[in-house]
């Protein structure tokens, strides 16, 4: 989880532009959340690690 939390791509220097990019760490709310690759800048917000179950 923390590897993709802190994802940073060498081509893309915005996290929606980036395919490879799946987890964004909201650092003012402290919230994890699933990018939505769609064109645009939304997220799922996650309370688990969708890879373990873990409560973040």
């Amino acid at each position: 989880m923390n590897y993709h939390a802190n994802f940073t791509c060498d081509i893309h220097s915005d996290p929606f532009d980036c395919p490879d990019n799946l987890i964004l760490f909201d650092k003012t709310n402290k919230e994890y959340g699933l990018i939505i690759h769609d064109g645009g800048s939304s997220i799922i917000g996650i309370s688990f690690c969708p890879w373990c179950g873990e409560k973040l």
